[in-house]
């Protein structure tokens, strides 16, 4: 049988697909042409289970031990935070936790306002714009920039190789990204070492030598944990959500009328078309029965977050937008100790970029019909390769 997952109508549309699935049963056996069978979790009790299942590690460079590969991953990429298991996972997240702690958070939403509408500025209404690459791409990138002290005109090029990093299906892309990436920010920090300043990547230098905490090698591949995973999912959260509320007149009228509602909005936002399509990779280390079914050692278990959020056994009429839903229970962001350390300034960040929109452009509408907007192809993110709109400003009363 076919990979489910690897059908090009899955990039469009997974819905559909995961629907199927987990009616047939929310933890799914998938057979592979190689031999390398796998487990999807698509149910949500099953996937904040196995969020939360110690049996099931991340530590990839464990599970790929002695197997042959023809992969060049970047060592800071491939064993990366979220390739850890504790005790050394949580010695590096409780380093870098305290950057995206509420109150950071908090100090930094003024300057993401500030971001905001000077991307805005730049819409010409009446004039047909990219909201992802003239929005929901640049917004993210330039406050993890900003927190993390890369210079402004190397930004452009550490976006580029983010995208590259998801190429799915291109390994050789992948792994010359990852390359790339985490050279420069090796001299980013030698840069930082030499000349110190404010920032996070400063700080962090002087967790390592203060502390002895951080190897060299460790301190790059959190930089680049940082970086990567500081934009990304948020560009996909702003674009798939901007979609929605465009999809959604009623929401989006609803938003403009009552700003305060983004807070909620945003939960809702993720819920129903989740910035993670699926999880990163997982295997067990014993036994385990999920959801009913028993899953043998030494299997990667790919858990679907996208699949979870629309699980109708406990969101009421999932595939519905529904913006005053208490959708806190979402596992947009995961769950357990893996989950998304930077959850916090994603919010506000979504908060801020929706509440924006609606505020300055209460009319805007897609510059083409839903069924021609492009998605990236790839099984772990999910968002749109662009997201054209046409800007339209209410003229005042």
């Amino acid at each position: 049988m076919s990979h489910p997952l690897q059908d090009p109508a899955f990039f469009h549309d997974p819905y559909p697909t995961f629907a199927a699935l987990r009616s047939s049963s929310p933890v799914r056996h998938l057979p592979a042409a190689d031999g390398r069978s796998s487990y999807l979790v698509t149910g949500y009790a099953e996937a904040r289970a196995a969020f939360a299942d110690p049996r099931l590690s991340k530590d990839t460079a464990r599970f790929f031990a002695g197997r042959e590969s023809s992969r060049n991953l970047h060592p800071a990429v491939s064993q990366s935070m979220l390739a850890t298991d504790p005790p050394r996972h949580h010695r590096l997240r409780s380093l870098a936790a305290k950057a995206f702690t509420p109150g950071a958070v908090e100090r930094l939403r003024p300057y993401i306002e500030r971001v905001a509408e000077e991307l805005l500025d730049r819409w010409v209404p009446g004039e047909p714009t990219d909201a992802i690459e003239g929005f929901a791409a640049p917004l993210p990138v330039t406050v993890i920039c900003q927190l993390l002290g890369v210079p402004e005109p190397d930004r452009p090029a550490v976006r580029a190789w983010s995208n590259e990093l998801f190429a799915a299906g291109r390994p050789d892309r992948i792994d010359a990204a990852s390359h790339a990436v985490a050279e420069y920010l090796a001299e980013l920090l030698a840069a930082k070492r030499r000349a110190p300043d404010d920032s996070l990547l400063t700080e962090l230098i002087r967790a390592r030598e203060g502390a002895a905490q951080l190897s060299e090698d460790e301190l790059v591949s959190l930089a680049v944990l940082l970086l990567v995973a500081g934009h990304e999912t948020t560009t996909n959260l702003i674009g798939n959500g901007l979609l929605a509320l465009l999809q959604h007149p009623g929401a989006l009228r609803r938003l403009r009328e009552e700003p305060a509602l983004a807070a909620t909005a945003v939960d809702e936002l993720l819920r129903y078309d989740s910035p993670v399509s699926t999880a990163t990779f997982r295997f067990t280390t014993e036994a385990l029965t999920l959801g009913g079914i028993d899953i043998p050692p030494g299997c990667p278990v790919l858990i679907a977050p996208g699949a979870a959020n629309r699980d109708p056994r406990h969101f009421t009429a999932p595939d519905q937008l529904d913006l005053t839903r208490d959708a806190r229970g979402h596992l947009a962001f995961g769950h357990g100790i893996h989950r998304c350390l930077g959850s916090a300034l994603a919010r506000a960040e979504g908060e801020i970029a929706f509440r924006a929109c609606a505020s300055r452009f209460p009319d805007l509408r897609l510059a083409v019909p839903a069924t021609e907007l492009a998605w990236r192809h790839t099984r772990l993110m999910r968002g749109l390769s662009a997201l054209p709109v046409l800007p339209v400003r209410r003229p005042s009363s």
